[in-house]
């Protein structure tokens, strides 16, 4: 699913012609896709709960999973400059300063070692839980605060782009962006203690009803005043993080009763695979959206198309991946290296 809104939401900001930007269709276009990275972010979360607790019960050293999650978050974090060297080097005049741009795997990476880090500080299911909800919630609740304070100019600029926006070096921001990734985590934690589907089942529904909850109670704080001196509601509220977030807590439930009807097992194939290799799909698809190779499509697509470009577009990468996942079986084979 989020691969699928990743997709929509480069092709429909790259290519949709500049005649159709005011049509109403365009506008939840946009607001859907918007829904892409912030899903990206939560799975990356719970992801961190459930690689953890199953290393730990593999290993029997809780510190030692969480410092192993911990290592593949700093390497996301690495992959974040690789793929801007990426993009320096196949955009012809290229700014240097682009190769520090802020993008999400700059996020997603330091946020798996802080979720790691505060799941390493429990010993059970609900002091980890608090831990993650305590610090999501001062993620959210700080934001306001901190894209106001004058003392973040200070900082040195690479930096200052990792605290708040700054047009050109910024497409996230720690702030509020990370706490998508400590509430998966949250979540993470009661898919990871299910042992059979009774226990799956009320975990999915406690996660589809808390994401509820999170949704209308936010929606309904942002009719109240803000208690900030300085607040946006669709970049820095914390009504908007937790409307959002609860959204896209309930996507769990979608899914899960997604897994149980009779359709997934009959084709199976493409949601799966484009799920298990999403960084693949994200490494290569931006550039090809947005990069030299389709510039004649830039700015160029009625709505209509676009939205059949999408289609079109989410099975090329289907394709690719298959060919991937190919070339790899075949490595492997050869080598004599195990999945």
């Amino acid at each position: 699913m989020a691969v699928l809104i990743m997709i929509e939401a480069h092709i429909a900001d790259a290519w949709t012609q500049p005649a159709d930007r005011a049509l109403a269709a365009f506008g939840w276009a946009i607001v859907i896709g918007g829904m892409g990275a912030p899903l990206f972010l939560l799975l990356a979360g719970v992801a961190v709960a459930l690689a953890s607790g199953s290393r730990a019960r593999r290993g029997g050293d809780a510190h030692a999973a969480a410092r192993s999650v911990q290592r593949r978050g700093w390497q996301i974090f690495g992959y974040a400059f690789l793929f801007r060297l990426q993009s320096f080097l196949l955009n012809p005049g290229a700014s240097i300063s682009g190769l520090l741009k802020v993008d999400i795997l700059n996020v997603m990476g330091p946020a798996i070692v802080a979720a790691a880090w505060l799941w390493s500080l429990g010993g059970g299911l609900a002091v980890r839980a608090c831990l993650l909800a305590a610090g999501t919630v001062l993620i959210a609740m700080v934001t306001p605060l901190v894209r106001a304070a004058g003392w973040i100019g200070w900082l040195p600029d690479p930096i200052e782009w990792y605290v708040r926006p700054a047009a050109g070096h910024t497409n996230f921001t720690m702030f509020p962006w990370a706490g998508f990734v400590l509430a998966g985590g949250v979540a993470g934690l009661f898919i990871d203690r299910t042992q059979n589907q009774a226990s799956e089942r009320r975990a999915v529904l406690a996660i589809g009803g808390t994401g509820a909850a999170l949704a209308a109670g936010g929606y309904g704080l942002s009719f109240m005043p803000s208690i900030y001196p300085v607040s946006n509601f669709w970049t820095s509220s914390p009504t908007f993080f937790f409307l959002r977030a609860g959204l896209l807590l309930l996507t769990i439930p979608i899914a899960w009763l997604w897994q149980r009807c009779p359709w997934p097992r009959a084709v199976p194939a493409p949601i799966v695979e484009l799920g298990v290799s999403s960084l693949f799909v994200y490494w290569i698809h931006v550039e090809m959206v947005y990069g030299v190779l389709s510039t004649p499509l830039h700015r160029g697509l009625p709505l209509a198309w676009m939205f059949a470009a999408v289609g079109a577009f989410a099975l090329v990468m289907w394709g690719l991946v298959r060919i991937k996942n190919g070339v790899v079986a075949m490595w492997r084979s050869r080598t004599g290296l195990s999945p």
